[in-house]
Order: structure tokens, then sequence, then C-alpha cells
């Protein structure tokens, strides 16, 4: 089974990180400059939050806050949902889905290592099925053969 760590020796240990006072201008400057659709909130090295696209629409647009002037710590989430990179990707989707969220930061005893994404897990399964599917075809061929 494809664990968290394969995904991020495949498509890097990059994170990026806002403070809690920066503005949500700032965090959604951060996203639209790298082409992520969410940032970790982190006090020194501490993971302390997580604000996304949809925290942007649902807790500062919606509102009718400004981005300028509302503070990322007002409006992040504060109770961060993480895995390990030894967790599987099936663990990882099914947590996903249970609680409804798009990213999750990866910690290995306690230090921020990563961040996955819904999308590099659905990759990664896309990938695991044709390799499986391409295992069954050069069986069945060799039956043949």
């Amino acid at each position: 089974m494809t664990t968290v760590r394969h995904i991020l020796d495949i498509k890097g240990h990059a994170v990026f990180t806002v403070r809690p006072d920066d503005t949500v201008a700032d965090a959604l400057r951060v996203m639209a400059d790298k082409d992520i659709g969410a940032v970790l909130v982190t006090n020194g090295d501490r993971v302390v939050g997580i604000f996304t696209e949809r925290h942007y629409a649902r807790r500062v647009f919606l509102k009718g806050r400004t981005s300028p002037t509302t503070l990322v710590r007002d409006v992040m989430v504060k109770d961060v949902i993480y895995v390990e990179p030894d967790q599987t990707v099936d663990a990882c989707m099914a947590l996903m889905a249970a609680k409804r969220i798009r990213h999750l930061p990866v910690l290995s005893g306690g230090t921020l290592v990563g961040i996955i994404s819904i999308g590099d897990l659905m990759k990664s399964a896309l990938a695991d099925r044709e390799f499986n599917i391409e295992q069954l075809v050069l069986y069945v061929g060799g039956i043949r053969g």
C-alpha cells in the first residue's frame, strides 16, 4: 500500500505558512503566488491552524469581512487534523471524507514534514490502479503465451 511518505517523496516536502497575526490578504497572496489551496498557520515551529480557500469563502467573504483587515487567527481552523508519514493513502482518503476536508498536514514526531491534498491522494490512487491493471494484463498475457 502506498503511504504518505511515498507521496511526499515524489511531490516534495514544501509547506507554505503564514502567522496568526498575518492578514487574510497576506494568506491569499501566498496561496495565489504558490498556486495552492491552503496554508498552514504556524507560531514558530508549531502548527496552530490551517486556512483554506473554503475558509476564505465562508468565514471572510460571505460574512462581509475584508481581507486586508481580517487576521488569519480570527478565521483559521484551530483544531488541525493531521497524519503521519506511514499512514496509507486509503486511510487518508477515508479521514478526509469523514471530516470533509481537502488538506492534511503531515507531522512526524510532532515536526511538520509536508502537506497533502485530496488531489495528491487521487493521483496516487490512480497510479496504483494503473500499475495493478498493467500487472494483470502482463499476467493474463503470460498465461495465453
